[in-house]
């Protein structure tokens, strides 16, 4: 019987190991959760006097209310189908797009003046020739002229130009 009362008092190996690791990991832990927490209360992003020092919501303009709204894309159901006019020769251009704008109020009012987004972009497609069409830069400054004219006509029409953005989602030149 004596020889069973010592096997029991047999002291596992390493237990000052495992309680130094688990107290070097609670430590990073704790250090980890805190610099997070500081990160997000001190850095500006969490904090919830955002806009209220020196009155900053009465002065932002509505543009930049704009864009703090949540993106909505409007999409049409066709593509627009051209003839770009070329010094070689002409060409059948096809463009698909959407429309970015900010809010589901101004998601409606694209909506519900599709026909005359769809129209002005037209026009404003049709202007252009196959070499502005051939360059990145040509694009660009197509999508800059196509966002102005709508926002020129939405505003012509019910007082705010309600397109952001206008993204080409397909483009094909033949």
């Amino acid at each position: 019987m004596a020889d069973n009362e010592q096997e029991l008092e047999i002291k596992p190996k390493g237990g000052k190991k495992k309680l130094i690791i688990i107290i070097v990991a609670a430590v990073l832990l704790l250090g980890g959760g805190g610099g997070a927490a500081w990160f997000f209360f001190f850095s500006g992003h969490g904090s919830k006097q955002d806009g209220k020092e020196g009155g900053a919501a009465t002065d932002k303009t509505p543009e930049q209310l704009a864009a703090e709204k949540e993106a909505f894309y409007v999409g049409f159901p066709r593509a627009f189908i051209f003839n770009a006019h070329g010094t070689v020769r002409d060409r059948l251009v096809q463009i698909k797009v959407k429309l970015l704008v900010r809010g589901p109020e101004n998601e409606a009012l694209a909506k519900q003046h599709a026909p005359l987004i769809e129209g002005t972009l037209l026009q404003v497609f049709s202007a252009t020739t196959v070499e502005q069409l051939s360059t990145v830069e040509g694009k660009t400054k197509l999508k800059k002229d196509a966002v102005d004219a709508v926002a020129k006509a939405m505003k012509d029409l019910i007082g705010k130009p309600v397109v952001e953005q206008v993204l080409f989602i397909g483009f094909v030149m033949q």
